[in-house]
């Protein structure tokens, strides 16, 4: 097989949470550019259905179900249709999570425990629903069905704000470490931890070409990122590209060491 042959998804499924903009969409679309039929998932019905819609347009089978993904019953009828209507999972690709940055002193009970239910329990969520399916896409191929959970450079980096956020990140780094020891040998399981991507998230950054270039003068690759530098990652790690890589953190940063991005907090 050739090298650029590894990358290819025809025939395989891939169902993506959080789908319907930035990181979700652009990885969706990867993924249906390289071949694979799609289930978006989000609770924006009129994103995912744009997603789904472009997707099809590729000649991919594709599907938008709208989902909350704090709604575990969601999560399970959302696996049961995909395989109901497309007969299999081979990738999943888990986009949720995020939390508003804060000083560590306003940062509450509540503020944590839903930082960690919105990027750590969220994605396990449905990563296990999706096991049993995995499991019967890759028959007895090491390796052959794949998860990719989006991390963030905040979870193995220090900034000012982010304790809630980058609590959790860190937590589901390990997470997908423990996941690949358990689900090894037929399942990989690897995650992609983005530095600042030009997404919804980051519009103050964008509108602000001050703000902006002191970012890009603090990243080593001097720009931000962009949700086709993620998707690239995402593909390659949901495809047989990576067959050797399982357990692993994949950072899509542009060499960032420290956060360039703090949350402006004044000393104690």
């Amino acid at each position: 097989m050739s090298v650029l042959a590894r990358f290819d998804m025809s025939g395989k499924v891939a169902l993506l949470s959080g789908a319907g903009r930035g990181i979700g969409a652009a990885s969706a679309m990867a993924l249906a550019e390289a071949g694979a039929d799609i289930v978006v998932t989000a609770r924006s019905v009129d994103q995912i259905e744009s997603v789904a819609a472009r997707a099809r347009e590729l000649g991919r089978r594709a599907i938008a179900i709208p989902t909350d993904a704090n709604d575990a019953d969601a999560v399970k009828a959302a696996v049961a249709r995909t395989v109901a209507e497309f007969g299999r999972i081979d990738t999943v690709v888990s986009v949720v999570g995020g939390a508003m940055p804060q000083p560590f002193m306003n940062t509450s009970d509540k503020d944590l425990r839903n930082s960690f239910e919105n990027n750590v329990v969220n994605g396990l969520r449905l990563v296990r629903e999706c096991v049993p399916h995995l499991l019967a896409a890759a028959g007895d191929r090491p390796g052959g069905a794949s998860v990719v959970m989006v991390s963030s450079a905040i979870g193995h980096i220090v900034g000012r704000g982010y304790v809630s956020y980058g609590s959790a990140k860190a937590a589901l780094d390990h997470a997908v470490e423990l996941m690949a020891a358990d689900l090894n040998p037929r399942i990989r399981v690897n995650a992609v931890a983005p530095g600042a991507i030009l997404t919804e998230a980051l519009e103050i950054v964008a509108a602000n070409p001050e703000l902006k270039a002191s970012i890009e003068n603090l990243t080593p690759l001097r720009r931000l990122g962009e949700p086709d530098d993620i998707a690239a990652a995402v593909l390659y790690l949901a495809s047989n590209a990576s067959s050797y890589m399982t357990g692993q953190i994949l950072a899509v940063d542009g060499g960032t060491v420290t956060t360039n991005f703090n949350f402006p907090i004044a000393d104690l």
